[in-house]
């Protein structure tokens, strides 16, 4: 139990844990006291003395050095000649507080006021208007008429490009540094900083190329007026003409949580998603996300997207075609016949677990896969030897220690860098990095091993040993690691070396310890969780069914070739039958993030033309094969899925959807606390158990020689954050941002 303070805010008593800051001890009352500068994530600055409140404290007798106690047998306050700053003042025992005096609402007043001397009145024109925590604390505490000339306020040039994402405006900054200090203390991208002195005092960027920081996009959530502006969303619409929807992010392994913002479009007659924003779940993503999480959603409106079902006819040319006939022909060629499927790793659980089904209970003779197949040689480690189901990074500090093995955390899972650069940096956690070259996270590591290129299994195997047996004493190990430059044999050869010094370590089965796979994407976990079942494909077979897979190269030959996608892929325009997909955004479903929380995403956005979920057009070839199934939407499929997978059972879609009390409470409510983040009202998901954790389990995995480099694996680029892909590719916002393989790089030269 935390050491508590008791104090009382207004007369109502509270206590709370020692280093509080008064503002903090206040929400636990429902007590909002103002504040611009104060975050509850960012370290406190008392810049902008909003929060400015009497404060007192239980008088002592200097001769006895007792406290004096009254008539009425309480402890006689003495307050302070003058008000403090809420957001800096620590709670002691037996403190008063008083928060709406009229004092108290005069300072208030006055710090309003001052603001508004420099502050531009163009809210009718503001991105910020509706969400404004200046222009709602102004109607609440400000004055009524500013006694300042309106030709004397500061005049600058308008919206000036902080980089090509966030755009100034610097007449709107009140000076708060929450961007700053952002930027500073929890991305560690040390690229805004004030300039010059006073009223000339701006904020500027000197990092080269301007804003280097992959979650400058935050910046904009947490200024607390309409100072900093995306280059995705200003001027396109209000917060209040805006749907929120909750959704999961589909581009790392995180499952950061998200709020997608639509709106009906009069000129296009279509909705379409306006702006992305994080949804808060302190169990994942806190209120952070990354900036390709946050700029990449135009795919789900893209004008290629194919929208109708496209059959190759007899002169081979692909042409649109009905539903009805397309899947008749696709049940007609796959009967009877040597089927290879595949699916990717961003399709949902529901849609993996039922494509399984159709091969395991109609398609008896074929064969499923993963794509990438990668982490599918190691996702059974992982999924074995995992975290443990009550892990929370939060928890990681002190005593504790993170080890990194051949990985790039920022770029592969950009937030879980966030979270475990605070456990190391501000609580104390040890960090140990393995890696063939330099990376963000070296900066705060105790030991850095490092090793030739490809020979991640190598150093691995050699060191395990002695690292288990310097992990020992440790009172958490969190090993996270990637497959860069690795075959699949070298991937799940150093999965099983770094298991092993965690069961020689004794740390695994139990919370905050175990494996931490970098996957691709947002269900790698989750697919290869669903289908149940061996992943090799033989090379040649009669029919290839491809579900999702983009342009992977690791798909069957095959006489006749189906395709279920977003786009007209270079696979999908070689298919004999194309047929249209839902994005994430236009239907439900689940994804199992890298940790293995499973979370529900929610439908923003109505079907694009004649575009359906993949379950559903699984589900139409299986009928058409004389399967019985009538699932109705997707929940129905989960809810199978649960009861025939032990990893999922008692999971539903109505406890995946619960929600709970967040704290710091950054939501909607007060914007001018937590910034313009959601609150969590979709759900936050549950995480199941690792093997490990399981009943009757016995830990252990084989010691194996690792193998030499591969050389196709050491010819392929690590896994970066901006890659170019079919979804990243159509973000006009970020066209100059990602970084193309060598191949393609090769073919433009040409």
């Amino acid at each position: 139990m935390a050491d508590l303070i008791n104090l009382t805010i207004d007369g109502i008593p509270v206590a709370v844990p020692r280093g509080t800051v008064i503002v903090d001890a206040a929400k636990k009352i429902n007590n909002d006291i103002p504040v611009f500068c104060y975050h509850p994530k960012l370290k406190p600055v008392g810049m902008c003395r909003m929060c400015l409140v009497e404060v007192g404290t239980p008088q002592v007798d200097r001769a006895t050095r007792q406290v004096v106690i009254g008539a009425d047998g309480n402890a006689v306050i003495a307050w302070m000649p003058k008000l403090q700053t809420a957001c800096t003042t620590p709670v002691s025992e037996g403190m008063a507080v008083r928060t709406n005096t009229k004092q108290v609402l005069e300072a208030r007043d006055d710090v309003l006021e001052f603001l508004l001397t420099s502050h531009p009145l163009d809210c009718p024109i503001c991105d910020k208007g509706g969400e404004c925590p200046l222009q709602n604390l102004t109607l609440a505490h400000g004055p009524g008429v500013s006694r300042f000339d309106y030709e004397a306020k500061q005049h600058n040039a308008k919206h000036v490009p902080l980089g090509d994402l966030i755009f100034l405006d610097r007449e709107r900054c009140i000076q708060c540094s929450r961007c700053v200090r952002f930027q500073d203390e929890v991305a560690d991208d040390h690229v805004l900083q004030f300039h010059e002195r006073g009223r000339h005092m701006e904020i500027i960027t000197f990092s080269d190329p301007p804003f280097d920081s992959v979650f400058g996009g935050n910046t904009t959530d947490i200024c607390p007026v309409g100072a900093l502006t995306t280059a995705d969303f200003r001027f396109k619409a209000r917060p209040w003409e805006l749907d929120s929807t909750p959704s999961v992010c589909t581009h790392c392994p995180v499952g950061c949580n998200l709020s997608l913002n639509t709106r009906l479009e009069t000129r296009s007659g279509g909705h379409e998603i306006k702006r992305v924003m994080p949804r808060q779940n302190e169990q994942v993503n806190e209120i952070w996300i990354c900036d390709k999480g946050r700029y990449v959603h135009h795919f789900t409106r893209a004008e290629d997207r194919i929208t109708r079902p496209l059959v190759r006819d007899a002169r081979g040319n692909l042409a649109e075609s009905t539903w009805e006939a397309a899947l008749q022909l696709v049940a007609d060629r796959v009967r009877g016949r040597q089927v290879g499927g595949v699916i990717g790793d961003r399709i949902a659980n529901e849609d993996a677990y039922l494509f399984a089904r159709l091969f395991r209970e109609v398609l008896k003779g074929g064969f499923t896969a993963m794509s990438p197949a990668f982490p599918t040689a190691y996702a059974d480690i992982a999924r074995t030897y995992g975290v443990g189901k009550d892990t929370d990074f939060k928890e990681l500090g002190k005593g504790d220690v993170i080890l990194l093995v051949n990985c790039d955390l920022e770029q592969s899972a950009p937030v879980w860098f966030l979270r475990l650069r605070q456990a190391v940096v501000d609580r104390g956690a040890r960090l140990i990095i393995a890696h063939d070259r330099p990376t963000k996270m070296h900066r705060y590591a105790a030991r850095i091993d490092q090793y030739e290129l490809g020979k991640a299994a190598h150093w691995a195997t050699e060191q395990a040993a002695a690292l288990a047996d310097e992990l020992k004493s440790a009172r958490n190990v969190l090993v996270v690691f990637g497959d860069e430059k690795l075959s699949a044999e070298g991937a799940r050869s150093l999965a099983r070396s770094l298991a092993n010094v965690l069961i020689e370590s004794g740390h695994t089965g139990k919370a905050n310890s175990g494996l931490l796979p970098l996957y691709p994407h947002a269900n790698t976990q989750g697919v290869f969780d669903a289908l149940e079942r061996g992943f090799t494909v033989p090379e040649q077979v009669g029919v290839a069914w491809l579900v999702g897979v983009g342009d992977g190269n690791a798909v069957p030959k095959a006489a006749f070739t189906v395709v279920q996608e977003l786009f007209l892929t270079d696979l999908a325009k070689n298919a004999d039958v194309v047929l249209p997909a839902l994005s994430f955004a236009e239907r439900e479903g689940t994804f199992t993030s890298g940790d293995r929380r499973v979370q529900r995403f929610y439908r923003a956005l109505p079907p694009l033309g004649q575009a359906r979920a993949d379950w559903w057009i699984i589900q139409e070839v299986a009928k058409r094969l004389g399967a019985k199934w009538d699932y109705k939407d997707a929940g129905q499929i989960f809810g199978d899925l649960a009861g025939h997978n032990a990893l999922y059972a008692g999971l539903t879609y109505a406890s995946l959807g619960q929600v709970e009390a967040q704290w710091p409470p950054v939501g909607r409510a007060d914007l001018y606390y937590g910034g313009a983040v959601y609150d969590n009202s979709g759900g936050i998901g549950a995480r199941y158990a690792a093997g490990a954790e399981r009943a009757g389990f016995m830990p252990a995995v084989e010691w194996v020689t690792a193998p030499d480099a591969d050389i196709e694996a050491l010819q392929r680029l690590p896994r970066m954050l901006y890659q170019d892909g079919e979804l990243i590719g159509r973000s006009k916002v970020l066209a100059g941002h990602i970084q193309f393989n060598e191949t393609e790089i090769a073919r433009a030269a040409r």
